[in-house]
């Protein structure tokens, strides 16, 4: 399918008719963009599985025992993707009043299927390339002066910012950036909540902390010492008073 993901959607089937949920679960058994995980005989058993499992489409049926597919979607606060899967037209529009992704009459053919499915992916990868796209605007980095270049590095990379002779060096996965700010200076200029001076010489991001002491902090490998003037504040921040 144009519209594939690279991951399939994780799919339940909410049907009481056998012969229904039979056909429904053979389309989604032959699209390689969806999964089928569970198929469930009325709208109780289909709650159980929504609150105990990702589910990312629900194939629903209308008219069911108990609870009906509407009454069992306004019981969801979030719901997943939804395609109802009915012989009856007259629920339609409270279907889309649910905003369900598409409305399918049975008896239902496999291209009409197929179409539910193609709009359903277009409406999951415009979800991912909003999601990405706000991402890339709230990801806070800086250009670092770093060999007579201006660098882009983003903050949520750095691990360890230490002080060397020549120089200080941020450092981030598989690379190191030498530069001539001062420690204090760097210290100044990315404060945030998740950095935290621990010695003269180092610097760390607080979310790379892989274990620490009240003498050390393991970080990308290495065992960096805490020292003596910076150990109240480090322990401190890292809740251990």
């Amino acid at each position: 399918m144009e519209n594939a993901v690279s991951s399939p959607l994780r799919c339940i089937i909410v049907e009481n008719e056998p012969l229904a949920a039979e056909l429904t679960a053979e389309y989604i058994q032959q699209t390689p963009a969806l999964q089928l995980t569970h198929v469930c005989e009325n709208a109780l058993q289909a709650l159980d599985v929504v609150r105990n499992n990702p589910v990312d489409v629900i194939f629903l049926d209308v008219e069911m025992p108990k609870l009906s597919g509407i009454e069992f979607l306004k019981t969801l606060q979030r719901p997943p993707k939804v395609i109802i899967v009915s012989a009856h037209r007259e629920y339609a529009l409270d279907g889309f009043d649910m905003r369900v992704v598409d409305y399918l009459l049975k008896p239902v053919d496999f291209p009409r299927f197929t179409k539910a499915v193609n709009k359903l992916l277009a409406q999951r990868g415009a979800q991912e390339a909003a999601n990405k796209a706000t991402q890339a605007a709230v990801r806070p980095f800086y250009f670092f002066n770093v060999n007579k270049r201006a660098v882009k590095i983003y903050l949520d990379e750095i691990q360890i910012i230490e002080s060397l002779k020549d120089c200080v060096a941020i450092l981030t996965p598989g690379k190191s950036y030498p530069t001539h700010y001062q420690l204090g200076e760097l210290e100044e200029m990315i404060k945030s909540d998740n950095f935290l001076r621990i010695h003269r010489s180092f610097i760390v991001a607080v979310d790379k902390i892989e274990s620490f002491s009240a003498a050390e902090v393991e970080i990308a490998g290495r065992v960096l010492p805490i020292g003596r003037s910076h150990r109240e504040a480090v322990m401190k921040r890292l809740g251990r008073n």
